[in-house]
């Protein structure tokens, strides 16, 4: 056993973080698969995934340590946390790259705010995670650069490699702030999935369907245009991501989204139009990737 990880899963679990072992040395979950489970101990009524069986607990904490030098993992859904992951380009020649750490402080420069003082790790790779916890009845899911390139979240479904961890590209490092921040309202309203629109009928439209979804382009159109400023690059993001879920459908075409959006962002542009530009076409490009396309009855 190793006493600094044992102590660093300690320290984790009294924060009211659920943590697991992983691989030593590694990133990897140490708890088996669903394929070589045995159905016996803490699955004994059925496989139980990390997430599941993540804790809190110091007498388990202590008594999985004890077996072997494991890293330390918290799965951030069961502990109420959403980490934002700001990675470093893969390519360490390419100087003109920039790494999440300055696309994320672009972002938060641009809803007006300065980069929060938070929890935060750096990462084996050079990176940061920042931590923050999330309001109460609030379900994220991870997301990967949807908030920005080399920008990625880990909620419900994730976990992330605790402080007093490494692996041999280097350790997992505590840098500043104690505690982690309630997140932030503008971060929230990106990450908060847009509601999805009612299931349209599968048969060709009629004059009612055809009404919503002019009334679905419209909203959202409106949306846009009347957002309060620090408030705009959310809200553009949530409209895109909405209408390309009719994309996807087939009851809009990505050329009338994009036209409609990009008029309604720049009657009140505080930004460049290249930017809104990229703000849509990422906002699309995921909502259309996560929406399967509906056939339409001949």
């Amino acid at each position: 056993m190793s006493e600094h990880l044992l102590n660093a899963a300690l320290d984790a679990a009294a924060r009211g973080w659920h943590v697991f072992p992983l691989r030593p040395g590694t990133k990897r979950p140490a708890l088996h698969g669903e394929k070589t489970c045995t159905r016996t101990g803490p699955c004994v009524a059925g496989h139980r995934k990390w997430e599941q069986r993540a804790t809190t607990d110091p007498d388990r904490i202590r008594s999985a340590w004890s077996r072997a030098p494991f890293n330390v993992g918290i799965a951030t859904g069961p502990s109420g946390l959403v980490v934002v992951d700001l990675d470093v380009p893969k390519d360490k020649g390419s100087s003109d790259a920039p790494c999440g750490a300055t696309t994320f402080g672009a972002l938060c420069e641009r809803a007006g705010h300065a980069v929060p003082d938070t929890y935060r790790t750096r990462t084996a790779s050079g990176g940061a995670h920042l931590y923050f916890t999330v309001p109460p009845g609030v379900c994220l899911s991870n997301t990967a650069g949807s908030v920005g390139a080399l920008v990625d979240t880990r909620a419900h479904g994730g976990y992330v490699v605790a402080a007093g961890s490494a692996t041999p590209a280097g350790p997992y490092e505590a840098l500043c702030a104690p505690v982690a921040a309630p997140l932030p309202g503008w971060l929230l309203s990106i990450l908060r999935p847009a509601p999805k629109p009612i299931q349209a009928p599968t048969a060709p439209l009629t004059g009612q369907s055809r009404r919503y979804v002019d009334v679905a382009l419209a909203n959202e159109v409106r949306n846009v245009a009347t957002a309060a400023d620090g408030t705009r690059n959310a809200t553009l993001l949530r409209a895109a991501r909405a209408l390309g879920r009719l994309i996807a459908s087939g009851d809009l075409t990505r050329v009338q989204v994009e036209q409609a959006l990009r008029e309604a962002a720049a009657g009140n542009a505080t930004q460049s139009q290249r930017y809104y530009d990229d703000v849509i076409r990422r906002g699309l490009d995921w909502s259309i990737a996560h929406n399967a396309v509906r056939r339409r009855a001949a």
